[in-house]
């Protein structure tokens, strides 16, 4: 059976056509509208609000909390200061990525981890004779995503305190209306936007605050098909549809380790010790077989291969999630593994995986499209990510 977040009360009423969908065992909805348009132009217009309770969420605390956290993810955890947040992945000893999410340090020996897949028995498996508590935290705190150009605007009116100084990817306590929150400057829509984090039996309080503090600014309640759009234009990859779990997958050639990932920046060679360092050293020393690209349709070619069979081209309307192959001449090079018509670009744009030799930006291929219910192939281009990359973001 399917649990409710902390915010169901508010969200569910606000579904118009109880467009729901599974997510870490919880309701979450892929859109409250009947269509997702207006939530989705609320991410790079003006303000969405999504309800991202069911990421898990781990608190390590003790002496050693850092230490631990260091030996099981690729990041110098050692190195963060308080306040601060860091992307990051977690590979097995065959340096193959189990799951990436962030890690905040709270202070100097507590520390919150998010994941897309439950990580508790890992943490645990991993802890031994060091001096660490590991508290799963995932139902009794509630999350919240803020994301959007009049995001902070929002948040300002509402802790009655200025954000500016709040640095990309550092965290801050405040108060919401009476709420103890936490706010990170962190998101997964590739904007200026905010994660708040609070206590699960406050959270309608703060849902409402929100909105109260909001509505002027045109805040929207957002689901998943919109924050899917968003999310690809960011070059954001998805475990389990732009990658298998090293626990999930079946075959070795299913995995894939951070640098086929394109996110060998995470991963710090110069730490003594963590799972799959090793590996990881040789990977980086032969070099990597695979890379994680974008790929962007060219519109002119594509609109021919509808124009053949006198139709104007018909373009996905919500982001799929499949594997599509991508040629080059006769011969398959690769497969996408995510796309969407970007609103924003007006772009055919996809996220994909791709041989090293094939992969660098501007190489010519091929993506396979159905038109008419025939197999066609699309002319395309391999092009960097992320496809949009706002200053707000980051300034």
């Amino acid at each position: 059976m399917l649990k409710q977040t902390p915010f169901h009360a508010r969200t569910a009423p606000l579904c118009l056509g109880q467009n729901w969908r599974r997510w870490a065992g919880h309701f979450a909805a892929s859109s409250y509208d009947l269509v997702h348009e207006r939530e989705y132009h609320a991410i790079r217009n003006s303000a969405a609000l999504l309800d991202v309770s069911p990421l898990y969420k781990y608190i390590v605390s003790g002496p050693d909390a850092a230490r631990l956290l260091d030996r099981v993810v690729t990041r110098d955890v050692m190195a963060m200061a308080p306040g601060r947040v860091a992307y990051t992945t977690w590979c097995d000893s065959a340096g193959k990525v189990i799951d990436d999410g962030t890690v905040a340090r709270l202070d100097d020996e507590r520390f919150r981890l998010t994941s897309a897949d439950p990580s508790f028995r890992w943490l645990h498996e991993n802890a031994h004779s060091l001096r660490v508590a590991i508290e799963d935290v995932s139902d009794s705190t509630a999350a919240l995503a803020l994301q959007g150009p009049l995001a902070r605007t929002i948040l300002e009116h509402l802790i009655e305190r200025p954000l500016a100084d709040l640095g990309y990817f550092r965290l801050t306590t405040a108060t919401a209306r009476g709420v103890p929150v936490t706010i990170s400057r962190t998101g997964f829509t590739g904007d200026l936007g905010y994660e708040i984090f609070v206590d699960a039996a406050h959270a309608l309080p703060v849902w409402d605050a929100l909105i109260d503090a909001g509505t002027p600014y045109r805040i929207t309640p957002t689901g998943m098909l919109a924050l899917d759009l968003a999310r690809i234009e960011a070059g954001l990859m998805l475990a389990d549809v732009d990658y298998v779990s090293a626990h999930k997958a079946l075959i070795p050639a299913q995995t894939s380790s951070p640098y086929e990932l394109n996110l060998g920046w995470t991963v710090k060679l110069n730490k003594d010790f963590f799972v799959g360092r090793d590996a990881l050293a040789a990977e980086n020393e032969s070099g990597t077989a695979w890379r994680f690209v974008g790929i962007n349709v060219e519109w002119e070619p594509l609109e021919r291969l509808y124009a053949a069979v006198n139709l104007p081209p018909r373009l996905p309307t919500v982001a799929w999630r499949t594997s599509v192959p991508l040629y080059r001449g006769a011969d398959q090079v690769g497969y996408a593994t995510s796309g969407c018509w970007s609103p924003l670009l007006k772009q055919y744009i996809a996220l994909a995986h791709l041989p090293a030799d094939h992969a660098s930006v501007g190489t010519p291929v091929e993506m396979e499209v159905t038109v008419e219910h025939h197999r066609k192939r699309a002319p395309a281009r391999v092009t960097s990510t992320p496809f949009f990359n706002p200053a707000r973001k980051r300034t």
